[in-house]
């Protein structure tokens, strides 16, 4: 039977008005139903952030994780916040936009942008008034240090330092600083719930999401005005990543399952330092604060392949340099398959006081005292560029008809789950249903009785995205990886899960994380072999340079009975207003 249930901004229901229906499968669901203006899914940087903006302005907000918040991936941010808040050298909005704009390869949306850099001032000032504690210059101004892609005066003036952080734990101190003031406002959190899909209406209007309650098994229904998904990425689709265990593309696959696109998750972020063997992050701000990359001959071999730019080129260049070195045989260690980041001719009071974090990351998990030795690192997968397009109003946007950036009505984006290529309102009811699609997609989960365990399907996904999808891709190794990721989603089909309960069922989770991974990773795959061309972190072998005759467009991946349909819409290359001029493309070098 599915008992369906009323509460507003409970964490479990107290009053509730019974009505039943039967459920095709026999099963029995416990649905309660909520009502909110404004539902945020996920409780990182981004999902706080809305959260506290919602409440503070009034808005009954609710915000689901299936995490505690402090838990989220943004607590293992290291490096910083870039804004040109000019307190170590001049700066200006207009010159990180035109490195931004670079950085993107001009497939950025110019317009968001602009709007990004010339509001990254106020919003870290923002989280100072928050309290979130940056560390500081002598005079008592928040500590700049330089990191990668930047400069001044349009890339003519040498490097910037443009980035604001608290030491190497920046993203520990954003999410409880966030955390606090989300209490603060009385935002309603519901911890350790499941998002698992939208509620759309026959219009394609965004009604809201369904979750499960992991605790005790119960369905919920949180029906509001707007739906905001900053889910993350999703970076354990590869096996060697820096992301979270938890990063497993939620919200990109809710949006994929509604038949919306996904867009540009062809270019996924290789970070150059992760440890060696462990993918451990070691933050850019190492090379800020003076660390250098050296090869087994000892070469600083940046100043090769970026001679103004060197060991603080963005990381893509800084990436494929790294295993451009270890392909021609000066790599390190026995194998010769990985780089050393030295530290240890930097200050020791440089190293306690800005890089405290990474010295015992180090030390834990590459055996390394930063002070004497260097640390082995290579490049591996940090961030998904791509993600969920929206506009720079973070209003999720689609291809209706002739208009490509038609907006969802409902649906919003934030953090890594977007891809922005950078109120209080009378609620029409649910329409008769609603939820009865996800809740027998549940059903045939949990009962899985296939052949093979949900944990060897991901690691063959992830070995496959890690061998297929990497830095250098060619058009043999793409084709062959579109193949084997199709071959994985169809033994997903063949998963057998053990644990029948919906109380603390880690396997049903673990299962349904999986088939989010699964959507993102073909996705991504049919989107890179379809690309012909290099650009940014896509950088094809046979297809070395950038074609901005044919290919500055967004790629817009679509997920239609299993299968990856692929379509495209321009890229911005417009300006919001007359503050700045458009940059025109030109090369990108370093």
């Amino acid at each position: 039977m599915w008992r369906s249930c009323v509460s507003r901004g409970l964490r479990k229901a107290k009053t509730a008005a019974s009505a039943s229906r039967l459920f095709s499968t026999g099963s029995s669901y416990t649905v309660v139903d909520h009502t909110y203006d404004a539902v945020v899914v996920g409780a990182g940087g981004a999902g706080l952030r809305a959260a506290i903006g919602l409440s503070e302005h009034g808005f009954n907000t609710a915000c689901i994780t299936k995490l505690f918040p402090t838990r989220s991936h943004t607590v293992a941010a290291q490096g910083g916040i870039n804004a040109a808040l000019g307190n170590m050298t001049e700066d200006d909005w207009r010159w990180h936009m035109y490195d931004t704009v670079k950085g993107s390869d001009w497939l950025g949306d110019q317009d968001s942008i602009q709007y990004m850099c010339r509001e990254a001032p106020k919003a870290v000032i923002e989280l100072e008034n928050y309290g979130l504690p940056f560390s500081r210059t002598e005079d008592g101004k928040i500590y700049q240090r330089a990191f990668g892609g930047q400069s001044l005066d349009f890339g003519k003036g040498g490097q910037a330092y443009r980035c604001a952080c608290a030491a190497d734990r920046t993203g520990h101190a954003m999410l409880h600083t966030l955390y606090g003031q989300a209490m603060k406002h009385n935002t309603q959190f519901f911890v350790e719930y499941f998002a698992l899909d939208l509620l759309m209406d026959n219009e394609g209007t965004c009604q809201g999401v369904i979750a499960l309650n992991m605790e005790d098994g119960t369905l919920h229904r949180f029906r509001a005005t707007n739906t905001i998904l900053a889910t993350g990425g999703y970076g354990r689709a590869y096996f060697s990543a820096t992301s979270a265990h938890t990063c497993t593309g939620d919200g990109n696959a809710m949006v994929a399952r509604a038949g919306l696109p996904l867009q540009d998750l062809e270019f996924v972020q290789f970070h150059p330092t992760g440890i060696y063997g462990a993918g451990c992050l070691i933050t850019e701000g190492s090379r800020g604060e003076g660390g250098i990359l050296r090869n087994s001959e000892g070469e600083r071999f940046m100043e090769r392949y970026a001679p103004t730019a060197k060991d603080l080129a963005s990381r893509d260049v800084v990436s494929r340099s790294m295993t451009m070195e270890i392909r021609e045989g000066r790599g390190v260690g026995p194998l010769k398959d990985h780089i050393y980041l030295h530290l240890n001719h930097l200050p020791p009071e440089v190293l306690k006081e800005r890089l405290p974090g990474i010295s015992e990351t180090a030390a834990i998990f590459a055996g390394v005292d930063v002070m004497k030795e260097p640390i082995p690192v290579l490049p591996t997968v940090h961030y998904n560029m791509g993600g969920i397009p929206t506009n720079y109003h973070g209003e999720v946007v689609h291809i209706k008809g002739d208009d490509p950036d038609a907006v969802v009505p409902g649906l919003m984006a934030a953090g890594e789950a977007a891809c922005a290529s950078v109120h209080g309102e009378k609620q029409k009811p649910l329409e008769k249903g609603t939820g009865e699609k996800t809740i027998a997609w549940l059903d045939r989960l949990r009962n899985a009785n296939g052949s093979l365990p949900t944990s060897k399907i991901r690691l063959n996904m992830q070995r496959v995205m890690q061998n297929n999808a990497a830095v250098f891709r060619t058009q043999e190794i793409l084709e062959e990886g579109c193949e084997l990721i199709s071959k994985a989603w169809k033994s997903f089909h063949d998963v057998k899960i053990s644990d029948r309960s919906l109380i603390w069922n880690s396997d049903l989770i673990e299962t349904i994380e999986l088939e989010n991974l699964l959507i993102n990773a073909c996705i991504t795959m049919h989107s890179a072999e379809a690309r012909k061309e290099s650009r940014g972190a896509h950088a094809r072998e046979d297809y070395t340079t950038r074609d901005d005759e044919k290919w500055m467009k967004h790629s817009l991946g679509y997920w239609e009975n299993e299968k990856v349909k692929l379509a495209y819409r321009p890229v911005h290359m417009h300006t919001l207003d007359d503050g700045v001029e458009p940059f025109p493309p030109k090369a990108r070098v370093y």
